[in-house]
């Protein structure tokens, strides 16, 4: 059939600036013409969304109830408004994406006081999580309610399942929930090599946000209640949060065709592969220093800041961490479901050739 639309970029070109540039996944776009055709009811009522509730609990256990959203924010918001009254708190990381990249939509929409913790890896253990639980009883004081952390974290570490369980077991300890941000769970469990449920449901995490865009979806992420207990009025609150979508089978059956089989395993472990491949290949070109180990798909380098500008006009990617001192910034690059070894060689092939025009 004919189109008028045109293709306005080049389908070759790659970058390094996220995995939210890659494209929608072959296997995801041949899903969503499957569901294509005819009609089937709106809001959520449809055969493809029914199925996802099986789909999802095959990897975090029969007691999972989800429901898909537009976006990362909203899984955020959405997940931690209805874990916490207007009069409780989160604690998370201070680097955690809820505190630093949403543009306080925690705060302006969810009505939301963060708490936030200093962490040097991105990572909160028991020891970080008092630094702000405290204050309990006291009507002067935001009520600690959730403790709130990234697997894998904004700085590309990883929680292990036992550091999860033991953040989880000291937050139920205190009378409070957990939430996990799950934009990169994928990820993480590929470069663990454990089973989803294995940082999630096992490790006693309470509500998870589940991250598909980044992992070759074409839009929607999920909220997934792990702990019934743990969640209030969450349908109500997808609606009020302008995130219940009309043609929401077209967002479900995505999810069947990334977790249904083992596309998001494939995919994660590619985006991990050439992030261990960037690193490689560009730790010993001279001037560069990477400042940390890279554990999923995302590569952190230390560079003059006038060869990132010029690499930059090659291949995009954003800088981290303007404030090294020097001359230099850090940087991160990161890989997806689609980058390949071709383009991780003519990335690093381009970074030497302008560190050497230094």
């Amino acid at each position: 059939m004919a189109t008028d639309a045109v293709r306005r970029h080049d389908p070759e070109t790659k970058t390094f600036a996220s995995d939210n540039y890659a494209g929608i996944h072959p296997e995801v776009l041949e899903a969503i013409a499957l569901a294509n055709g005819g009609h089937q009811v709106s809001y959520g009522d449809d055969v493809y969304t029914e199925a996802l509730q099986g789909i999802f609990r095959r990897h975090f256990g029969d007691q999972a109830e989800t429901i898909p959203v537009f976006n990362g924010t909203a899984a955020n918001v959405v997940s931690l408004r209805s874990m916490c009254a207007p009069w409780e708190a989160v604690v998370c990381p201070a680097t955690a994406h809820i505190n630093t990249d949403e543009g306080g939509a925690p705060e302006v929409t969810g009505g939301l006081k963060l708490l936030p913790v200093p962490a040097p890896d991105g990572k909160l253990t028991p020891d970080l999580v008092d630094r702000q639980a405290w204050g309990f009883g006291d009507v002067h004081r935001a009520q600690p309610r959730v403790v709130s952390i990234s697997n894998a974290t904004e700085l590309g570490t990883l929680y292990t399942p036992a550091e999860i369980k033991a953040v989880c077991d000291h937050a139920h300890g205190l009378g409070m929930l957990v939430h996990l941000d799950g934009s990169r769970i994928t990820n993480a469990a590929a470069a663990l090599d454990v089973p989803l449920r294995a940082l999630t449901t096992d490790a006693g995490v309470d509500v998870l946000s589940f991250g598909g865009t980044k992992i070759g979806l074409m839009l929607g992420e999920a909220v997934v209640v792990l702990n019934p207990d743990a969640s209030r009025g969450l349908p109500y609150l997808r609606k009020t949060s302008m995130q219940l979508a009309s043609k929401m089978r077209f967002v479900s059956v995505q999810f069947e065709a990334l977790l249904g089989g083992d596309l998001w395993l494939r995919n994660a472990r590619r985006a991990n592969a050439m992030a261990r491949r960037l690193a490689d290949a560009v730790r010993d070109v001279p001037g560069v220093t990477l400042p940390r180990a890279v554990e999923a798909n995302a590569v952190f380098a230390v560079l003059p800041a006038d060869a990132a500008d010029r690499l930059r006009k090659r291949f995009r990617f954003y800088n981290w961490d303007e404030q090294v001192g020097g001359g230099r910034v850090e940087v991160r690059w990161m890989c997806a479901f689609d980058t390949t070894e071709e383009d991780v060689d003519a990335f690093a092939r381009a970074l030497a050739e302008e560190m050497r025009a230094t």
